[in-house]
């Protein structure tokens, strides 16, 4: 029989001043210091403040009051709003599909009046969201049954489907294993993690069977870049170029040549990594790496002290998804996996990347601010 029990002793009704002190500033500090380091990166990159610094700087501070913003609603009224949040990012897939602006082979842009959109970031925070609030009134032995397990990979393979037709395969592995993680840390057995495993080189046969000709070439691209050097390969050879010539304390500031001689591309968005590299070497990339480090130690920081699932399930699903960006983008510009178009998290010029990341940490402040708070949970008896 189901019951509900009161699980986490009740928190005061606190006040904005106080709600003000109970704000992680330390983790504020170090999304600014991150931010900083794009807006560094970025100015060399346009030779100046414009094109890509200022707007940067503009889009952060607007993220910024966003995130200080949703740290001061208390957790409960977000975790209310976790189905709309899912099912409006499943609809913004949907008009992506219909009406979104092709980009690079792949329909991943929705023009909303002056602002574009990528739906695909929001859906990986409407799946965090999602699942957090399916999970946080199950026990431990609810969660162990298959059944009740069917929900959760529906609303995982939902938006990994529709991400998979604009195409857009690096964000739908991404989301996948934003879901995996949560389902993972809500006490899915190894049995069950075993079984799912099982049809997966199954599966990725018949997923290269059905990929694109552009997907196919970057995979190629990445076993043998020297084959096509001025085509397929040109990106990650440029890319490795750049990291290698920095050495180990780079050129200095706006003295990269890859970069400022136009050899290496989209170097505002996947390749910021490279230009960090040639200009600050190898102990300014080595320094963002620790500062990416430190915030996701903190993110997850974060997630133990929240004394309610709902909290601590949502903050591991943003932690998986900050850490897919990190390794995704690092990996990609040093040739480890082919390119697949991740930007670096606060790094990056993009602006639906930018203020989706920013919402993520808003949430994640009010998970720590209201970490105390009572949440109505059902219980196996």
């Amino acid at each position: 029989m189901l019951t509900e029990k009161r699980l986490l002793r009740a928190e005061p009704n606190f006040g904005l001043l106080t709600k003000l002190l109970r704000v992680h500033w330390l983790f504020v500090a170090l999304l600014c210091a991150l931010a900083g380091v794009g807006y560094v990166a970025l100015y060399s990159a346009g030779g100046g403040p414009e094109p890509y610094a200022w707007r940067h700087a503009i889009r952060f501070g607007f993220g910024l009051v966003m995130a200080l913003s949703l740290a001061m609603i208390d957790i409960r009224i977000l975790a209310r709003l976790s189905w709309p949040m899912y099912a409006l990012s499943i609809l913004l897939l949907a008009l992506t599909l219909k009406m979104g602006h092709v980009g690079k082979g792949a329909e991943r842009w929705l023009d909303i009046g002056p602002l574009q959109l990528q739906p695909s970031e929001i859906a990986k925070v409407g799946l965090a969201m999602a699942l957090a609030a399916w999970f946080h009134r199950a026990s431990y032995e609810r969660v162990g049954n298959p059944l009740f397990l069917i929900p959760a990979a529906l609303l995982i393979l939902l938006p990994v489907g529709l991400i998979l037709k604009e195409p857009n395969l690096g964000t739908a592995f991404i989301t996948a294993i934003v879901g995996a993680s949560i389902v993972t840390a809500a006490g899915m057995r190894l049995w069950q993690m075993a079984l799912l495993a099982l049809p997966l080189p199954f599966l990725a046969t018949i997923a290269y069977g059905h990929l694109h000709d552009y997907q196919r070439a970057r995979i190629t691209t990445f076993l043998h870049p020297e084959s096509d050097p001025l085509g397929a390969g040109y990106n990650i050879i440029q890319s490795k170029i750049a990291l290698g010539s920095g050495g180990l304390w780079g050129k200095g500031f706006m003295q990269g040549t890859q970069a400022h001689l136009n050899f290496l591309p989209e170097k505002q968005t996947d390749f910021i990594y490279s230009i960090i590299a040639e200009e600050w070497g190898l102990v300014g990339a080595l320094a963002l790496l620790a500062l990416l480090l430190l915030i996701l130690w903190t993110i997850m920081g974060i997630a133990l002290r929240c004394r309610h699932q709902y909290g601590r399930l949502l903050a591991l699903g943003i932690a998986t998804n900050m850490f897919m960006y990190v390794f995704v983008n690092i990996a990609m510009v040093t040739g480890a996996i082919p390119v697949g178009g991740v930007p670096l998290p606060l790094v990056s010029h993009g602006g639906s990347a930018m203020l989706t990341v920013m919402f993520a940490m808003g949430l994640l402040l009010s998970v720590h601010v209201h970490r105390d708070v009572e949440f109505l949970e059902r219980r196996d008896d």
